[in-house]
């Protein structure tokens, strides 16, 4: 993990996000705890848990935004769940032991992606031996296919030159390799394929078969082994990849995977809210209940059982979301509110943030319009007047139809440029600026309407 203190995580985040400093601040404080238990001793250790984090606020405020840039910050394993896509043990749905295993799968890549960049010298090495040795074997297939003519037992200098002209050869072929010349040329490759053995089991599904089960398929089912031929530009991405494979230590991939996941992982589940509720509609979806029951020990800390192995949660760090309109954090269950003792409410956007986010993050929508529109030559130019003008324009339609946030400027973008982007290839003018007259001609009428506006935009 990355040592970032809290001011520095928070400057990190103002690249991305918008406003919400107090969430921000309580993330860096979390992430900056992380850090601090991996320094202490081991007795220590076994005795700090992580603090959960829950964030209480509106649609499009950025609490998905904040937990994602947070992961990618440190190179944390992570991932986003909806609470709503899991029901409780006996009923239709997901288990919420597979947020774990999703984790472990995040996690998995991760290592292996470092693990690849280690690898990567030698395995370019042995792909370039491995694509010499299939081309030089078609050369010689093609040279026994010619009649032999009075051949008689070789002496040991004629083996001996032979030796010499095939490196001679090996070399040439080598240089011609590297410089791309041999690209076009065909040769036949071996790929191993494993089938799936999942169709077998109409639709269960491998994720929700029993593990032990799950493996043991794995093992018994045969890998599919074809010939392909390939031109040496293609062959050579094959081949690569199947070293790295092969250099990859499988068994220390998985521990250091588990590990990882084990000290670094970040969970965050969205719309917890969605699975508490009062208590008179409590009764109308009875699993509810049940999925809370089913993540609290996994929040609380619990041993997983995964394909790679066995994974403890304690130090998972769980930060969940919800705007908490219908329900009150008050009604999750009281074993499960202790277990996120962080609060932090996140405030509806405002007109000036709008302003803010068209212009200030580093991928801020109007500079990503900007860059698509640049691939066709054109010059696009937002001004001043007309950022204003979309920044009303999206308070104004979220305050009168659903106020979904920061994700009304992408639906209004999209429609303020929609003429602009279907022309886009046959344009003659490459140069366009977007003022608020123009801002104004295309959406005012809509924005102006609830109907049509709770419709389009």
């Amino acid at each position: 993990m990355r040592e970032l203190t809290p001011r520095e995580i928070v400057a990190e985040l103002d690249r991305h996000i918008i406003g919400q400093n107090d969430a921000k601040r309580a993330v860096a404080v979390a992430l900056r705890n992380r850090w601090r238990w991996q320094q202490l001793p081991d007795e220590m250790r076994r005795e700090v848990t992580p603090k959960n984090i829950l964030m209480i606020g509106p649609t499009g405020v950025g609490k998905t935004e904040i937990t994602r840039r947070l992961a990618d910050l440190t190179g944390a394993p992570f991932v986003k769940v909806e609470a709503t896509k899991y029901t409780e043990v006996g009923y239709y749905g997901r288990d919420v032991e597979s947020i774990i295993r999703d984790l472990v799968e995040s996690s998995l890549n991760m290592v292996r992606d470092r693990k690849r960049k280690d690898v990567e010298p030698e395995a370019q090495q042995r792909t370039e031996e491995r694509l010499l040795d299939l081309l030089l074997h078609t050369q010689d297939s093609d040279a026994e296919d010619e009649p032999d003519v009075g051949l008689e037992a070789e002496t040991d200098i004629e083996t001996h030159e032979r030796a010499e002209r095939h490196a001679r050869t090996r070399e040439k072929f080598r240089e011609m390799l590297r410089a791309g010349k041999l690209d076009d040329r065909s040769i036949e490759l071996n790929v191993e394929q494993r089938q799936s053995p999942v169709q077998v089991f109409s639709n269960m599904g491998i994720e929700q078969m029993d593990l032990d089960m799950q493996n043991m398929l794995e093992r018994i089912v045969p890998k599919k082994r074809h010939t392909r031929e390939l031109k040496v530009a293609q062959a050579r991405d094959v081949i690569f990849d199947q070293e790295v494979e092969a250099l990859i230590d499988q068994d220390a991939l998985q521990e250091d995977a588990i590990r990882l996941a084990e000290d670094s992982g970040v969970v965050f589940i969205d719309e917890i809210d969605k699975v508490c509720g009062s208590e008179e509609g409590r009764s109308a979806d009875v699993s509810r209940q049940g999925v809370q029951r089913d993540l609290l020990p996994i929040v609380e800390g619990t041993t997983v059982q995964t394909k790679y192995g066995y994974l403890k949660t304690d130090n998972i760090l769980f930060i969940a979301a919800g705007a908490f309109h219908r329900a009150r954090p008050a009604d999750m269950m009281p074993e499960l509110q202790g277990r996120f003792p962080i609060r932090v409410e996140l405030s509806e956007l405002t007109r000036d943030d709008f302003v803010r986010i068209l212009t200030e993050p580093n991928g801020a929508i109007t500079k990503q319009h900007q860059a698509l529109l640049s691939v066709e030559g054109i010059t696009l130019t937002f001004q001043p007047d007309a950022i204003d003008a979309l920044a009303d324009i999206a308070f104004e339609v979220n305050q009168s139809t659903q106020n979904i946030g920061a994700r009304r400027l992408h639906t209004i973008l999209e429609r303020l440029l929609e003429e602009i982007s279907f022309d886009a290839p046959e344009l003659k003018k490459k140069s366009i600026s977007i003022d608020a007259a123009f801002v104004r001609e295309r959406l005012e009428e809509i924005s102006s309407s609830e109907d049509l506006s709770q419709f389009i935009l």
